[in-house]
């Protein structure tokens, strides 16, 4: 081959493939969009292969493309082992490590736990990607991760660090307003949940079970948003109950009647030994522990 092959151009050809455009390959790896085209062009060339074929709706692997995907792939994952790997030689706590999780475990208890933190490794960045969504950790979307489900594929490494409840809460004025049936606390009142692109989530499928006939008032992509109509009166919202600090909101179903999840901490098996993952390993796990009362809805 006169033009030696890029092996960085493989993350392009990969990305575009997987999201059929220029757009999602340019966000994803953080270029511009005539970076990505012109990588695949001179993939292409340097190949003597055409990979896409180009339309209105997007980009389509040719069959050619096809064949050689799963080969890109399989190169992807041994250089993704290779780097985790050599991710975890270095003995020193420093450099960036990733963590997903989700955005109220992130404000409300990760970050307000990270000063000392911070202190005892001021060499060390943490990158916080909040997302209700599953991340790739073996692709490298993240580090390590602390989430309320535990995964069911992959080769991970997953320890329960804790439990958190939920409750159904309303303000106090929106309860006097809409009494409920006695037998009943749900009944007649509205309700406040996740919008359909969230419909997966326990909270949202706890609630279409309890209630498959409630009253939606108001759908959203947030707990946050949630807990903001809840006080603004609007109805009842699933929370958390360790995020349920304003005394107007009142929980509306006896403790253990609606869910609890566990906390899970979640990290690529070959980063197991990286010093600097391990630093936040321990972090979260002792953060979770300090607030485990809180969590289980105790305090």
């Amino acid at each position: 081959m006169e033009n030696p092959l890029d092996w960085n151009d493989l993350k392009f050809f990969l990305e575009v493939a997987r999201g059929g455009s220029l757009t999602r390959a340019a966000d994803v790896l953080r270029v511009s969009q005539s970076t990505v085209s012109r990588r695949i062009a001179e993939l292409e060339a340097r190949l003597s292969t055409r990979l896409f074929a180009r339309h209105q709706t997007g980009y389509h692997l040719t069959d050619e493309g096809r064949e050689l995907l799963g080969r890109a792939e399989a190169v992807e994952d041994n250089m993704l082992a290779f780097e985790r790997g050599a991710s975890g030689l270095s003995p020193g706590v420093s450099g960036l490590v990733r963590l997903a999780t989700s955005d109220n475990l992130a404000s409300d208890l990760v970050i307000p736990a990270l000063p000392r933190f911070v202190a005892r490794h001021p060499q060390l960045r943490l990158e916080i990607v909040t997302t209700t969504a599953a991340v790739e950790l073996g692709r490298r979307d993240a580090d390590l991760a602390l989430r309320l489900v535990r995964p069911s594929h992959g080769n991970l490494k997953a320890r329960r660090l804790g439990a958190m409840s939920y409750g159904v809460y309303g303000h106090r004025d929106y309860l006097a307003r809409h009494p409920a049936p006695a037998d009943d606390p749900l009944a007649g009142r509205a309700m406040i949940t996740w919008d359909e692109a969230h419909a997966h989530l326990p909270a949202a499928q706890w609630l279409a079970k309890r209630a498959p006939d409630a009253r939606v008032v108001l759908a959203v992509s947030t707990l946050r948003a949630q807990i903001a109509a809840a006080r603004a009166g609007l109805g009842l919202a699933i929370i958390p109950d360790f995020l349920v600090t304003d005394p107007d909101l009142v929980r509306v179903l006896a403790p253990g009647d609606v869910f609890s999840d566990g906390v899970w901490l979640v990290l690529h098996a070959d980063l197991a030994a990286s010093s600097r993952v391990r630093a936040v390993a321990d972090f979260l796990a002792e953060t979770v522990d300090a607030a485990r009362a809180a969590l289980a809805g105790e305090a």
